[in-house]
C-alpha cells in the first residue's frame, strides 16, 4: 500500500467487508514494537489492546507442516518468473 501526501491509506475491500468498515465507521490502530494492527473501534479486546500480548496468545499455533519459515513464504510467493533462474 502506498501512503498519500496527507499520511492516508485505503484499507482494501476485502478486510472493510470482513470487518463490516462503512463510510463514518471508526477504527483504532493498536501499535507494537515491531509494526501496527488495524482494529474495528469497539470490537477491541483486551488481548487485542497489546499487540505483542495478542501475538504470544497464538504463538505456536501455526502448523506450517514441517516448512522453516523461509520455506513457506516461498511456497506461499509460488513459482517467481521475474527472476532469472540460473
Amino acid at each position: 500500500m502506498r501512503v498519500t501526501e496527507k499520511g492516508q491509506v485505503t484499507i482494501p475491500k476485502d478486510i472493510r467487508d470482513r470487518l463490516d468498515i462503512k463510510p463514518g465507521s471508526n477504527v483504532d490502530f493498536v501499535v507494537a514494537e515491531d509494526g501496527v494492527m488495524l482494529v474495528k473501534n469497539g470490537d477491541t479486546s483486551d488481548a487485542f489492546k497489546d499487540f505483542d500480548a495478542w501475538a504470544r496468545s497464538v504463538e505456536g499455533i501455526f502448523d506450517t507442516n514441517g516448512m522453516t519459515a523461509n520455506e513457506y513464504v516461498d511456497w506461499l510467493r509460488g513459482p517467481r518468473d521475474d527472476l532469472d533462474h540460473h
